[in-house]
């Protein structure tokens, strides 16, 4: 207990000792400014909840999610060995969203990687560069930007073809233009402080200080960004699946079993029923997430 109250008195401390306890001292506040927001706390055990899910499918899912059996088909909720009921095809719903929990932590992870990157790179090259590369990348970002993002996406999967790799790609060229656009305002502000011509009069070069100064002060706006964009991306996935560009059959995709069931939505209900909600579900813990981030690292906040 002493030991404890030692620690959170170190990481509280108004006059850090080193740059290493400035940034464990700023974090661990981040951490309670955080935790005090109980929405926030509630999207985030939900989405470790749904990780522990993915990771532990094998060992959770009471039946193969492939497996067919006509005999059972259409079992409504509740039924003997199905929670969830079962599909068309006699499949165990339960079992086919707790895999499914994999397909889209996977979506949502490589998009989360590719899109926001590709942003930081175009948005401060440009805003540092200035000039005809800072045309040029802008205008191209105003391109994809005119077009919904549906829409634009589908373009995409059709002309590389259906299934979830080409459908990770088409959903990250259609995301990064905000991250883009984000990234190039938070350049052009930093650019012209003093502590950037300090840093170049001391021979710095311009590699140096998008890498070194400008990028860590733009990951706190891009992180919060993209966990608010996560709800658009599993829906933009869901989309796909649902009109079959997508992940394809058998795959336990979330969108094409809501696509699956729609033929049976008014007798059978649960079918679509029960994929739709886990969307939701997934999509208001990563709105709830969003929303304590930007609490916490917003540095308009941080400075009232």
């Amino acid at each position: 207990m002493v030991e404890d109250r030692t620690w959170r008195a170190w990481l509280l401390t108004d006059t850090p000792s080193s740059r290493r306890h400035a940034k464990l001292a700023a974090a661990y506040k981040g951490w309670l400014s955080f935790r005090a927001n109980s929405m926030a706390m509630v999207g985030l055990w939900i989405l470790i909840f749904l990780v522990l899910i993915a990771f532990a499918a094998p060992l959770l899912a009471p039946h193969d999610p492939f497996a067919q059996d006509l005999a059972n088909r259409l079992q409504p909720l509740g039924s003997i060995n199905h929670i969830l009921g079962t599909d068309s095809l006699g499949r165990d719903i339960l079992s086919r969203l707790i895999f499914g929990s994999q397909i889209t932590l996977y979506i949502v992870g490589l998009v989360a990687l590719i899109a926001p990157i590709t942003g930081l790179l175009v948005g401060t090259i440009a805003g540092y560069a200035g000039g005809w590369a800072d045309q040029i990348l802008m205008r191209i970002t105003d391109i994809f930007l005119a077009f919904p993002r549906l829409v634009l996406a589908l373009a995409f999967v059709a002309a590389l073809g259906a299934g979830i790799e080409n459908a990770v790609l088409a959903i990250s060229l259609t995301a990064w233009p905000p991250y883009a656009r984000i990234a190039r305002a938070e350049t052009l502000t930093i650019r012209s402080s003093d502590y950037i011509s300090a840093i170049r009069l001391q021979g710095a070069g311009a590699f140096r200080i998008i890498t070194k100064h400008i990028w860590p002060l733009c990951i706190s706006s891009l992180i919060v960004r993209v966990t608010l964009d996560m709800a658009g991306i599993i829906l933009a996935a869901a989309g796909l699946g649902f009109l079959g560009l997508g992940a394809q059959p058998p795959s336990p995709e979330w969108g094409a079993m809501i696509s699956e069931g729609r033929r049976f939505i008014l007798d059978h209900w649960w079918v679509a029923t029960m994929p739709g909600m886990a969307i939701f579900t997934v999509s208001l813990a990563f709105n709830l997430l969003g929303d304590g981030l930007r609490d916490v690292l917003d540095p308009k906040d941080s400075e009232k």
